[in-house]
């Protein structure tokens, strides 16, 4: 039994909790606990999660991983006059976890709860009707299961659910989660066989106090994860250029429901390759999904694609082990950098042009790859947006003004000058070989 990647917090108070949050929300949770845990891709695991708050973190876990997820449904066994006082927990499939001489201590006697386990179940039974219908779960036998949920408090929910795995088959059984109190491992070593935790706080007073936005996480969006999961990755119109011999890949990520036609990208991509780069032009979005203004500005559906199609450009003997670059426009820059965050040395360098880095939000200070934010001097909004985004980038990095630029940089010469600036930061950044 071995617990991965543990770091003990100090913290004196819920007040200061609160104020140092170390998450941003569980989507970023999920990315960072998914880079502890990227060593275990080679074992082709399967990701489970608890729902409903541990769906958001598993989701990230999966996709950085490229396993499959489902959802391990267990509900926890509240005290009938506290229900936020576990008593123990059930899973799907009839596993239980009782600590019995909790709810004697509180004057539960047996048959109140039956009637705790009874109406636990019926809950249990809507959720599995609801997330899957009439599918059965994924198959775990032989497998290494990642069990992952938001936090780890009692440990009731996550003891039954490793049981409810092993009774399935599974073979190795690994906890992941984001954050436990310093005792976990004693209380929960005996359920796994590894427990992977990015923090374990010294003052540990709920799991929500280490999370800036802990909000409720609704049914409908674990069925919308879960979907995205099954089916990631729709298929998208493409234009891959190479050069002879090429120096490098930049991948281009369009934003605003632009495309790959977008003739302002087509010129910048025509620059880089007489600059000798091979250049990667594609859709980040399905013609229907361009016209939905909350798809064009869903930056974490806009970087899965772009990792997606990371993959994909590795997967090629032509292009695969080039040095890699993204190129980002608009709301295209935010997933440039947030994928650039998720694959840290992985990617050389990070262009944008007249982007929205500011949604990148708490991937800024995790991207390491230098980063140029080139912008038009008129455009004064998304300047400073720039420019603030840019005093968040822990990576070398630079701000580069053209000047009398608007937004879309249509005066005379203006996207020249974003050919020029990009490929002196492409050569200068991405010429030395994998």
């Amino acid at each position: 039994m071995t617990t991965t990647g543990t770091r003990t917090t100090t913290r004196t108070s819920p007040e200061v909790a609160e104020r140092l949050a170390l998450f941003a929300d569980r989507g970023d949770a999920g990315r960072r606990l998914a880079r502890l845990l990227r060593p275990l891709a080679a074992e082709r695991p399967i990701v489970l999660a608890l729902p409903r708050g541990g769906v958001p973190v598993g989701f990230e876990v999966a996709r950085a991983l490229d396993a499959p997820l489902d959802v391990v449904l267990v509900r926890k066994l509240g005290a009938p006059q506290n229900p936020e006082y576990g008593i123990g927990a059930i899973a799907e499939g009839g596993a239980r976890f009782v600590r019995r001489a909790d709810a004697e201590a509180i004057g539960i006697g047996e048959a109140e709860l039956e009637r705790v386990i009874a109406r636990e179940t019926a809950e249990l039974e809507r959720r599995r009707r609801l997330y899957r219908g009439d599918a059965d779960p994924l198959p775990v036998e032989g497998r290494t299961a990642i069990l992952v949920d938001d936090g780890i408090a009692t440990g009731s929910t996550a003891a039954v659910a490793a049981r409810a795995l092993r009774a399935r088959g599974g073979g190795r059984v690994v906890l992941a989660v984001p954050v436990a109190p310093l005792d976990t491992e004693a209380r929960l070593g005996a359920e796994f066989d590894a427990i992977v935790c990015l923090e374990q706080p010294a003052a540990f007073f709920g799991i929500g106090q280490f999370y800036a936005d802990f909000g409720q996480v609704e049914d409908e969006e674990v069925i919308r994860l879960l979907s995205r999961a099954r089916d990631p990755d729709p298929q998208l119109a493409a234009d891959l250029r190479v050069p002879e011999p090429a120096a490098g890949l930049v991948l281009f990520a369009h934003g605003s429901g632009s495309g790959r036609l977008s003739p302002r990208n087509r010129q910048v991509a025509e620059a880089l390759s007489e600059a000798g780069f091979a250049t990667l032009l594609f859709d980040l979005l399905t013609p229907d999904e361009a016209g939905d203004r909350a798809r064009v500005f869903d930056i974490d559906l806009l970087a899965e694609r772009l990792l997606a199609a990371t993959r994909w450009a590795r997967s090629r003997e032509d292009v695969g082990a080039l040095p890699l670059a993204y190129f980002g426009a608009s709301t295209g820059a935010a997933a440039a950098l947030r994928a650039a965050a998720e694959l840290g040395p992985e990617v050389c360098a990070v262009i944008s042009r007249g982007g929205r880095p500011d949604l990148a939000a708490e991937s800024l200070a995790a991207v390491i790859a230098p980063t140029l934010l080139i912008v038009g001097g008129a455009d004064r909004q998304v300047l400073e947006l720039n420019e603030a985004a840019a005093r968040s980038l822990r990576c070398p990095h630079e701000v580069a003004i053209v000047p009398g630029a608007t937004h879309l940089f249509e005066e005379p010469g203006a996207l020249e000058r974003v050919g020029e600036l990009a490929a002196a930061w492409l050569l200068r950044h991405c010429r030395a070989p994998r």
